[in-house]
């Protein structure tokens, strides 16, 4: 270690029994042992700036080797020239790393590693920022893992095994999508990844979800919709199984239809087959989940099993999910886009949005931990996010506490659904994210919230898809400002 204008003084000191609150707050074990070899002192002013250097020493000379470090500060302060949105892009640059010759994104920080869906929706902000050559580097890190219609959930080192995921390969889509319309052309779907082109895996992830991967994630015959089996969408949370969402979730339908109309451009000789399946999956959204007593789209078609999606049982649970149905364009009926877009506001906290509304439910969402029922089924919003993991949090992660990166979706979908007269008050909200990046990992955007006041930031201190979609709807709303 080293404090540049320093002066270490050993000084080796045990302090016995510490008590960590927050770490009591989590259910965690809150008192351990703490030791100092010694500290370092100095004198500054107003104004003055110091680094402190950490390395690890693998050679005999530590002090070369910390010359050596190229180490770069992180964003920890607002200068008054940086606004919001230069601050949000800077803070891009501390999720990217190497993976090999290609880019993967660390999904946040301190304890995420690169997980599919984070890399790809982060992926997007690059492409909104015309970052092409970073944003390339991931899609082909990630596209050169495609399976019979499977994407990596996680990578955990060299092990990516782990493909539960219905959406990955979806937001694979949108990015390859959001980069050949921004550049305005289509040289990337040539590239060759492992052997096949991009356009190839784009094909086959789709001709996959039509017939069934082998996770069990297949189009309905029927309707064409995508059953999702439990735990595959970013409400993934296990032990308890907080929010399986089972069936149909709406966002992977959103997706779908997305992918759809984009197959429909670059797959000339079936376009007019990839269209007719895109209107049949609208059509099937706006049948089988808008409530039209409530206002607003179910949050998910519920089964045991890959059933039709006209056999599945869609919930009343107001969920922000749905939002995407007018952020990608799906949903073209100007008053039920609004109506539900309005019902979300209920939902919004300052820089984030709840996972779940805090009303009553009439299909129930059970809960259970070691067959014991954690939770009123038909009053399941839990607005704090604190206690034990299994018991405590996780029913809370997906069931009212409030998440930083869709918060932005919400922005983008009022814009895209009240036109560009409400750009103003879209950027207005998204502002709110600025006392959450002036606290806690200063510079950065925290996972989670409470959703009861006073909306206490929780989880990850510094989340790669939180940063990225502020960054990405702001400056999309900027440039049509």
């Amino acid at each position: 270690l080293f404090l540049t204008g320093s002066r270490y003084v050993h000084e080796p000191e045990w302090h016995y029994m510490i008590h960590r609150p927050i770490e009591a707050d989590r259910g965690l074990d809150p008192d351990s042992d703490l030791f100092s070899p010694g500290y370092f002192t100095l004198a500054c002013k107003g104004g003055d700036e110091f680094a402190l250097h950490a390395v690890v020493a693998e050679g005999s000379d530590p002090d070369k080797e910390m010359a050596d470090q190229s180490v770069s500060a992180p964003l920890t302060s607002f200068e008054s020239t940086m606004g919001l949105e230069q601050a949000l892009s800077s803070a891009l640059d501390a999720f990217i790393v190497d993976r090999g010759p290609d880019k993967s994104v660390i999904a946040g920080y301190p304890w995420f590693l690169d997980w599919g869906r984070d890399s790809l929706i982060f992926c997007r902000a690059l492409i909104e920022l015309e970052r092409f050559e970073e944003a390339k580097s991931v899609l082909r890190l990630f596209g050169g893992f495609e399976r019979e219609g499977t994407l990596p959930n996680m990578i955990c080192g060299q092990d990516a095994g782990n493909i539960e995921t219905s959406d990955a390969p979806l937001w694979f889509f949108a990015c390859c999508r959001d980069l050949v319309e921004k550049q305005g052309k289509d040289a990337f779907l040539e590239e060759s990844l492992n052997g096949r082109s991009v356009r190839e895996i784009l094909l086959s992830i789709a001709r996959s979800l039509l017939s069934g991967t082998p996770t069990g994630v297949r189009a309905d015959p029927q309707t064409l919709l995508l059953y999702s089996p439990s735990h595959f969408t970013w409400m993934d949370t296990n032990f308890p199984a907080g929010s399986p969402r089972q069936g149909y979730p709406v966002e992977i339908q959103a997706l779908w239809h997305h992918a759809l109309t984009f197959l429909a451009g670059i797959d000339k000789k079936e376009s007019d087959t990839w269209l007719a399946r895109a209107a049949k999956v609208e059509e099937q959204i706006s049948q089988l989940f808008y409530n039209d007593r409530l206002g607003y789209f179910s949050d998910c078609l519920h089964c045991d099993g890959p059933v039709s999606a006209v056999d599945a049982v869609p919930d009343d649970a107001l969920r922000p999910n749905q939002l995407f149905l007018f952020s990608l364009g799906v949903i073209q009926e100007r008053q039920m886009a609004q109506k539900s877009v309005e019902s979300c506001l209920e939902l919004l906290v300052p820089g984030a949005i709840r996972s779940l509304a805090d009303r009553k439910l009439e299909y129930p969402l059970h809960i259970f931990y070691n067959d014991r029922l954690l939770n009123d089924p038909h009053d399941p919003y839990e607005g704090k996010y604190t206690g034990d993991e299994d018991t405590r949090r996780k029913p809370a992660y997906h069931n009212g506490t409030a998440w930083t990166w869709p918060f932005p979706v919400f922005c983008e979908a009022w814009a895209a659904v009240f036109g560009p007269g409400s750009h103003s008050t879209c950027l207005a909200w998204l502002g709110s994210v600025l006392p959450l990046m002036r606290k806690g990992a200063a510079g950065y955007i925290p996972e989670i919230v409470d959703g009861d006041f006073p909306h206490t930031p929780r989880g990850c201190d510094a989340q790669a898809w939180g940063v990225s979609e502020a960054a990405r709807v702001i400056h999309k709303l900027c440039v049509h400002e």
